[in-house]
């Protein structure tokens, strides 16, 4: 099993190439270049898998503790 660690660095990873991704698609959307738009619902399809697996990690580290 992941340990919390490990976790967190998965989720550091996935935050920092979500931003990337968001910034690449930000910059072919207002680019003067034609835009390639298989690519770019790669892209999108890639971020959002991304931002899924963010949000399931953050609620993995959620602790099961009940008050």
């Amino acid at each position: 099993m992941i340990d919390d660690e490990d976790l967190e660095a998965k989720l550091t990873e996935y935050r920092i190439e979500h931003k990337a991704l968001d910034e690449m698609i930000e910059r072919a959307l207002h680019s003067d270049q034609p835009i390639n738009l298989l690519h770019m619902q790669q892209l999108k399809k890639k971020k959002l898998w991304l931002k899924d697996m963010i949000q399931k990690m953050e609620s993995d580290l959620i602790p099961d503790d009940i008050a």
